[in-house]
């Protein structure tokens, strides 16, 4: 089993930033990818951003050029720097990842897992 624990939401005035982390913990051989999603009031979870094994990066673009998603996987933790925040970026914000979770012979078992969400408010 992995549990996500996420840290760094909370109020923050327009214009401003906040840094939210993630750590995985837990049973599993290696992480695939690890990103973040978020949920605005009376909406559908969105993809924020995604980072790879590989370093690759993936944004909404929603958000491209104000936040920054890193990894530093000695310590199994995505970052996300989020700054010139505004209200529309409102949302819970979730942390996800895929993770090698097994293997046998060739055969490789894969899982998701989810954080359980930080609120982050971007208000005057």
């Amino acid at each position: 089993q992995v549990q996500l624990v996420e840290s760094g939401g909370g109020l923050v005035q327009p214009g401003g930033s906040l840094r939210l982390s993630c750590e995985a913990t837990g049973s599993f051989i290696s992480i695939e990818q690890m990103g973040w999603y978020r949920q605005p009031p009376g909406k559908q979870r969105e993809l924020v951003a995604i980072i790879r094994r590989t370093d690759s990066t993936n944004y909404a673009d929603s958000i491209k050029g104000r936040f920054t998603i890193s990894i530093d996987s000695a310590k199994n933790t995505v970052y996300l720097q989020m700054n010139s925040l505004k209200p529309e970026d409102t949302a819970v914000y979730y942390c996800w990842a895929s993770v090698l979770q097994a293997t046998r012979g060739s055969v490789r078992t894969w899982a998701n897992y989810w954080g359980q969400g930080t609120q982050v408010t971007a208000s005057s």
